[in-house]
């Protein structure tokens, strides 16, 4: 590269880094709660506010996408003269929508029409740009389905859109559903304050301290820097709440060291790519699709919180497991790990700066905080312990750093984002979600059974190489109404789609978390991504426990009180499960296991989710039965 190519990329990653810092500290101020005698600053009008976040999305995407030499200056004059029209009907916004709330009688004209058209199809641009075919291409379909749908056959011919008026009333001036309603206001007056809190949080160096803690924890079981791995990504992974990040974070220290335990690279980065996915699900800072849940669905966040603790532990608890069977089956014994480096004072520090901040969100959140209240009473508390860290104290521009890399972090994911309230907006004027659900239902019958599984596969699909937010976000908007006309509440049916959303991650063909950890660990990566779904297997099964036992949610089950009989008994079944599940995966438990001991667990764990207590207990029953003829009987045969 040359000096001045190096010298544009500088200057490229340096303006970036500026907006964002300045977008992150727009954030901030929106969300600032009102302390008392303290003036409130936020929350600024929808109507000013999200045409200018949108816009700052623009150009954060733009400089993004762009390629500031002499080769790639047609293509950066192209992006930035999309990036001009892009900011007029962002213009053209707010000028209308004033006019709405002046009047009251608004008619739209043809011209608000092609505004909304010419809007709409740049986010679409910069959606392909940023995040790739998929996500863009159903946008696009979406968008052809809007205006061209009326003529289809079946369920997916709609009423018709008339130009005019229904094209800007529906997707671009609609401050409910459209491009910037409601979905850009819970990203932005939610999730934001989340992710600026989450970049400063990486940026104190709690991460490396976390790693290294959690390799001393876990020296003295089989796993060693597995266990390890396990334990370090699922703290944190609630600071970054992207399993990519999480893999890329972490696994540059844990899978190197799995590697020398004695494990295969594909097995070290299908622990890694699991641990990291399980992040998102890891209360008490989730990923920002269960900030965007908590609103969609009006509960309150620390309702989220407590019904993920469950699904959360027992996840990692059967990762855990996974890798004391793997462990069992290569003969890896305890090593100790004698070479690690040594607990500092400031380990503990760095350690602090990660858990205060936490407790303090949960905290704000029991005693009544908003979110992002809760959010920026943390973020306000951790800048003043940031400089506990002595770099933060030798180089404080780092903190504006983090405060900017959260920021543009941000700008991209708008454009994610704003196709899903497309999406959403063309949704919810076609009507198609509910002859949607109609279909299913017909289909299906009463069987919730059948209903899951088709909620189950679609986020998979479409979770390829796609974040967990707008997948999900797509398809509750489909499956959802589905789903809780079968019984299940709101919150039991977000948080399945949710659950699949995320164990996309990690499920072949396109795992973009274990694709990520195959570059650190020089496997394959469709092999890597095969171990991360055998080691992470409990993941597909916890949400059909959770849809037909809601007691597992810490949720009363059909407006009956809570019964903690059922609740402690679910628990039973939930260990017995993972065991069961985990030893199936890697056909291992005291010895090496046939194939018929392997199908049978398999079918006496699924059976455990049944809710009916007369298959339940059958199965636990004749689950104990094979784990004790596997002890007393065919490990003693095998051992002679």
């Amino acid at each position: 590269m040359s000096g001045s190519s190096k010298q544009l990329g500088s200057a490229k990653q340096n303006t970036l880094l500026l907006i964002g810092f300045l977008f992150a500290l727009l954030g901030f101020l929106n969300a600032v709660p009102d302390f008392g005698p303290l003036p409130s600053i936020g929350v600024f009008r929808a109507v000013d506010l999200h045409p200018v976040v949108l816009a700052i999305g623009f150009l954060i995407s733009a400089i993004s996408i762009s390629n500031f030499t002499k080769s790639g200056l047609i293509l950066t004059v192209f992006n930035f003269a999309l990036l001009m029209i892009a900011f007029y009907a962002l213009y053209s916004f707010n000028v209308a929508v004033r006019e709405i709330e002046d009047e009251g009688l608004f008619f739209f004209k043809e011209f608000h029409a092609w505004m909304t058209i010419t809007g709409c199809l740049i986010i679409l641009y910069f959606c392909l740009r940023i995040w790739g075919i998929p996500l863009a291409t159903v946008g696009f379909l979406a968008f052809l389905y809007f205006f061209f749908g009326e003529g289809l056959p079946g369920i997916l011919g709609h009423a018709g859109m008339d130009f005019t008026q229904d094209t800007p009333a529906e997707l671009w001036f609609n401050t409910g559903d459209g491009v910037m309603g409601n979905i850009l206001a819970i990203l932005i007056n939610t999730v934001f304050p989340f992710i600026i809190m989450g970049a400063v949080l990486e940026g104190t160096g709690g991460g490396s301290s976390m790693i290294k803690l959690s390799f001393h924890a876990m020296r003295r079981f089989r796993g060693g820097p597995a266990h390890a791995a396990i334990m370090a990504s699922s703290l944190f992974g609630t600071v970054s709440g992207s399993a990519v990040a999480n893999v890329v974070g972490t696994g540059v220290i844990t899978i190197p060291m799995i590697k020398r335990r004695g494990f295969r690279p594909e097995f070290a980065g299908g622990v890694e790519a699991t641990a990291s996915t399980g992040g998102q699900i890891m209360p008490p800072i989730m990923g920002a699709a269960a900030l965007v849940m908590a609103d969609f669905i009006s509960i309150s966040y620390l309702t989220i919180i407590i019904a993920a603790i469950v699904p959360a532990l027992a996840y990692y608890a059967s990762l855990f497991t996974t890798v004391v069977f793997e462990s069992r089956s290569l003969g890896v014994e305890v090593a100790g790990d004698t070479d690690l480096d040594p607990i500092t004072l400031q380990d503990w520090v760095n350690l602090i700066l990660v858990v205060v901040p936490i407790s303090i969100v949960v905290i704000a959140l029991v005693s009544g905080f908003s979110p992002a209240g809760s959010a920026m009473i943390a973020l306000s508390i951790l800048l003043v312990l940031s400089f506990l860290n002595p770099e933060m104290r030798a180089r404080p521009i780092k903190v504006a750093l983090s405060f900017a890399k959260g920021g543009v972090t941000f700008g991209r994911l708008l454009m994610a984002i704003s196709t899903v309230s497309m999406i959403i907006a063309i949704l919810g004027a076609t009507g198609l979600p509910l002859e949607f659900a109609k279909v299913i239902s017909g289909n299906a019958g009463d069987n919730l059974l059948v209903t899951l599984i088709f909620a189950a596969i679609a986020p998979l699909i479409l979770g390829m190489r796609m974040p967990t937010l707008p997948a999900y976000l797509t398809i509750v908007i489909i499956l959802g109404p589905s789903l809780t006309s079968l019984g299940l509440t709101d919150l039991n049916a977000h948080f399945f789609v949710f659950y699949f959303g995320v164990a996309s991650a990690i499920t072949p063909p396109v795992a973009m978390a274990a694709f990520a950890a195959a570059s650190i660990s020089g496997g394959g990566a469709i092999s890597t991504s095969v171990q991360a779904t055998r080691i992470g297997v409990v993941i597909f099964a916890i949400p059909f426990l959770f849809a037909f036992n809601p007691v597992m949610l810490i949720m009363p089950e059909g407006g009956s009180p809570f019964s903690w009989a059922a609740f402690l008994y679910l628990l039973v079944r939930l260990a017995l499960l993972i065991y069961m599940l985990a030893s199936a995966a890697s056909r291992f438990d005291k010895v090496r296991m046939p194939l018929w001991e392997v199908t049978l667990r398999i079918i006496f764990g699924l059976l455990l989710i049944h809710p009916e207590f007369s298959v339940n207990i059958i199965a636990l029953v004749a689950a104990c039965t094979l784990v004790a003829v596997h002890h007393a009987v065919l490990t003693p045969r095998v051992s002679a």
